[in-house]
């Protein structure tokens, strides 16, 4: 009854807001519904707008809509304040329609109106942000506009001849990056955490990982690791107390970025570089990096090819526009200006092939289908072949060709992996891997196509970016030629009940490292690639040890305290996390083998959960005992997950370790991925690989 009555006071207040800004005088500039490029930090099912903006001599008004999930609360802060192109702030004067710096709940409707009155803004401003307050989790309605009146957007070419930077010789190395520094008054209880770390993934390496920062009791920290190029990350940590959550940097091969983390002019606590690159690009580190919020759209975008088309054109333009803004307004160097437009470039390629891929998933549909014996069967419908088919078309996909792809900063980019795992296995590209029969002709076959398809794609058959592809297929080959020779030809050739003349047909169409990698290093042009890559062969022909010893380090004493509990057995972990889909679906689906697995007295199942605590969370309580109830489960916070994922060098579940009874780590291509592989074959197969 309380909460109707705050809604229906909410409602009235909200009317006589918009009444309240409804008149206005001669030589005011009123935007009737303006334009928003983004809008950032809300739940998802929430949409904030400007519905109108009157700028006069004495205020900027601006009447707002704001949809957020019903049952929810929010507040609106009155640090509140606009931003124009120059990055002039135009603080908050009242509010009418909502109360500031308090927490209430949206109508049953699940919408408000209400109206903010800011410092007047110029009359010549022509696009501006709204932003809640400074910090990392603030309302914002980025590049307000008048949609009227024509923008003048630079294009891509404009910004790079007037921020011109000449990529160093050096810009592609191996070499050791150094994050150190310390927190300035730093206490673990009042800050809440003390430790960090960071999702970290060299394109050149197979894994992705977690790299670990300690921090210690004094506030101090530092951490050294390996990189191949330039990066763009961060240290994170979802245990904050302070307000910051993130450590960015942008580092080198080589360089030592010293960071000092202390309260700044706002009394939030702020990175400030004194070292390397970091401190060279300090501006562009601390600006809004919202690219992924203005492709939004784009990425989630419901309609047809030729539909999308004209949304990402647009998106290309606020993109541009909105880059050159960030730029003038932070004073950006040349090399801040090429920075952020690679970014930018990376997001855009990413946007356009995840709405590829939602897209496919929107053309199919699962059908069951009865058998007559009683049996039934799920099949994959294609509900509009004709649009299904422009999946495959490149020609759909040409405003990839603006990108430039053969340009190295596009590597220092945060989602520069995960574009490329687009690129390769989009739907155009994969048309071309060829062949249910795996042999060497076939693998070459789809190498040569692929790099043919993607060169179509990306509109430049050598660039860097369809190198990488090839590269992360070559890896693929690689997996491909130890799977069969230390998995498929043993099992092959233990099957009785197949001819010898089958067995040799069979081996002479094997794949081989040695005669397969020359094939793919011709597609290598560029030298660090190449380099690259012979590097990463020659290394796989080497292994000659099936496992390896694990560290002394409280992570390992984790897992060698199941070789104690479980002593002679081997040791399967599945890593994985109740917000997993595809944790609990191989764990559901996996019952009935788990079952069999139980009875065996060689190995045993261990499931490693990541919580928020050691006791787990309700949810997770309940779920243990409806699909876990008689397996080997544990759960461990955050924090000490990602120590076990740095250990064994991942950032993605569900992910499976195999652990010798001696303590020691199986290698990848021998390790069970999973509990279907494991039978009598299987497990003999090891033990005869580990003698």
């Amino acid at each position: 009854m309380k909460r109707n009555f705050i809604a229906a006071a909410l409602t009235i207040t909200a009317t006589a807001a918009i009444l309240a800004t409804a008149s206005c005088t001669r030589g005011d500039i009123v935007i009737e519904s303006p334009e928003a490029m983004a809008f950032a930090n809300f739940p998802s099912g929430s949409d904030f707008k400007a519905t109108k903006v009157i700028m006069s001599d004495t205020a900027t008004t601006i009447n707002f809509r704001l949809e957020y999930p019903v049952g929810n609360t929010f507040q609106f802060s009155s640090q509140s304040f606009l931003k124009d192109e120059l990055g002039n702030r135009y603080p908050l004067r009242s509010a009418v329609g909502t109360p500031l710096d308090k927490f209430i709940p949206i109508p049953d409707s699940g919408f408000m109106e209400f109206t903010m009155n800011f410092e007047p803004m110029p009359r010549k401003v022509q696009m501006f942000d709204y932003i809640e307050f400074d910090g990392d989790r603030a309302f914002m309605l980025l590049g307000i506009h008048d949609k009227k009146i024509e923008q003048n957007t630079p294009t891509l070419e404009q910004l790079s001849a007037k921020y011109r930077y000449k990529v160093p010789d050096d810009w592609f190395k191996t070499d050791t990056i150094t994050i150190r520094g310390r927190f300035e008054g730093y206490d673990a209880e009042k800050f809440g955490f003390s430790s960090m770390e960071m999702y970290f993934n060299d394109v050149f390496s197979k894994k992705e990982t977690t790299i670990v920062l300690e921090i210690a009791a004094d506030g101090t920290f530092e951490r050294r690791f390996v990189a191949s190029y330039p990066i763009n990350n961060e240290f994170h940590t979802y245990e904050s107390k302070i307000g910051l959550n993130e450590l960015s940097f942008f580092a080198r091969p080589g360089e030592t970025i010293d960071i000092t983390v202390r309260p700044g002019a706002s009394g939030r606590y702020e990175c400030f570089y004194n070292t390397g690159s970091s401190k060279e690009v300090e501006r562009w580190l601390k600006a809004s990096h919202i690219d992924y919020l203005l492709l939004r759209p784009l990425a989630g975008f419901g309609g047809n090819f030729d539909e999308a088309k004209i949304e990402a054109e647009k998106l290309w333009k606020n993109l541009l526009l909105y880059v050159n803004t960030i730029g003038q307004r932070n004073q950006f160097s040349p090399m801040e200006m090429q920075l952020a437009l690679a970014d930018m470039q990376i997001e855009f390629t990413y946007a356009l092939l995840d709405y590829a891929m939602y897209r496919e998933y929107a053309l199919m549909r699962q059908e069951r289908v009865e058998l007559p014996d009683g049996h039934s069967y799920y099949t994959t419908v294609i509900t509009d072949s004709v649009e299904f088919s422009k999946l495959r078309d490149v020609e759909n996909f040409s405003q990839l060709h603006r990108v430039d792809f053969d340009n190295p900063m596009l590597f220092m980019a945060n989602d520069f992996s995960i574009t490329i795992n687009r690129l390769q296995y989009s739907r155009p590209a994969s048309r071309y891997n060829l062949g249910v029969i795996i042999n060497e002709k076939n693998l070459e076959k789809a190498a040569d196509s692929t790099c043919v398809i993607l060169g179509e794609l990306t509109g430049n058959q050598s660039s860097l970016m369809v190198q990488i592809c090839g590269y992360k297929n070559m890896q693929h080959a690689v997996d491909i030629c130890l799977e069969q020779k230390n998995i498929v030809v043993p099992h092959f050739l233990a099957q009785k009940h197949i001819p010898d003349s089958a067995k040799q047909r069979f081996l002479a169409e094997v794949p081989v490292l040695d005669s397969l990698m020359p094939h793919h290093l011709a597609h290598f042009t560029n030298p660090y690639i190449r380099q690259k890559a012979e590097q990463y062969i020659a290394k796989a022909m080497a292994q000659t040890e099936p496992t390896t010893p694990l560290p002394n380090n409280a992570s390992a004493d984790f897992i060698r305290s199941f070789n104690a509990k479980y002593p002679g057995r081997y040791l399967v972990f599945d890593f994985w996390g109740m917000g997993c889909g595809p944790c609990r679906a191989a764990i559901e689906g996996s019952k009935t083998i788990r079952v069999e697995i139980a009875k065996r007295t060689d190995v045993k199942l261990i499931y490693v959960a990541e919580e928020f605590s050691h006791e787990g969370s309700e949810p997770y309580k309940k779920y243990v005992s409806e699909w876990l109830a008689d397996e080997e489960t544990v759960c461990v916070p955050v924090s000490e997950f990602a120590r076990l994922q740095e250990l064994f060098e991942f950032n993605g579940i569900p992910h499976y370790e195999t652990i010798t009874p001696d303590g020691r780590r199986v290698r990848e291509d021998l390790s069970f991925d999973g509990v279907g592989g494991i039978n009598d074959f299987s497990m003999n197969n090891l033990i005869e690989k580990l003698k």
